[in-house]
């Protein structure tokens, strides 16, 4: 077997493949450790291109995805070294938590992202309104906690505490149905 082969397939095409299938979980891991889109967008350009430059060295016998992530995670760490004075909010037990997060929702049933992520849509839609609201205002629609607080009307304090609540609510949601798809595989 060449260099870059795997079987009768070319490394070219497979790994397209590989990182077609993986795309929106690469995408979603490096947005859970940068904000900023222009960032996330660079990051996982060079999270590619390392993957592309490194593919002799992953291991075919393991998943694809963990070693996507760590190449992300490496990636992410030196944003943060050359890119912020302040001390990084990522370090490695955070890169290696998101990782074991992002490797539970991968062993969910489910072919793509959008169906592995149907758990928490479902905890989200079960959230009482005073919780659901701000969160989606907050982490879909992208909206700072000033511009949610005076759309919503609430103090700024009620708003923090209404979303410190909804994801806590939201996170014992999604341990219990992460939990119960475990049992019954």
């Amino acid at each position: 077997m060449g260099k870059r082969e795997w079987g009768t397939m070319d490394a070219k095409s497979l790994f397209e493949i590989l990182i077609r299938d993986h795309t929106d979980m690469l995408v979603a891991y490096i947005r859970a450790g940068v904000r900023d889109q222009h960032a996330v967008d660079d990051l996982f350009q060079e999270t590619v291109l390392t993957a592309w430059r490194r593919l002799d060295d992953y291991d075919h016998g393991r998943p694809f995805g963990p070693w996507l992530r760590g190449i992300a995670g490496k990636n992410i760490l030196v944003y943060y070294r050359k890119n912020t004075r302040q001390a990084s909010p990522i370090n490695d037990d955070v890169l290696e938590w998101l990782d074991n997060r992002f490797a539970a929702i991968q062993s969910l049933k489910g072919d793509t992202l959008h169906e592995k992520l149907a758990p928490l849509r479902e905890c989200l839609d079960a959230l009482p309104e005073p919780y659901q609201r701000p969160i989606m205002m907050r982490y879909t629609d992208e909206l700072s906690l000033a511009e949610i607080s005076s759309s919503l009307d609430v103090a700024k304090e009620t708003l923090k505490k209404r979303l410190l609540r909804g994801k806590a609510r939201l996170a014992e949601c999604l341990e219990r149905k992460l939990k119960l798809a475990e049992a019954l595989t």
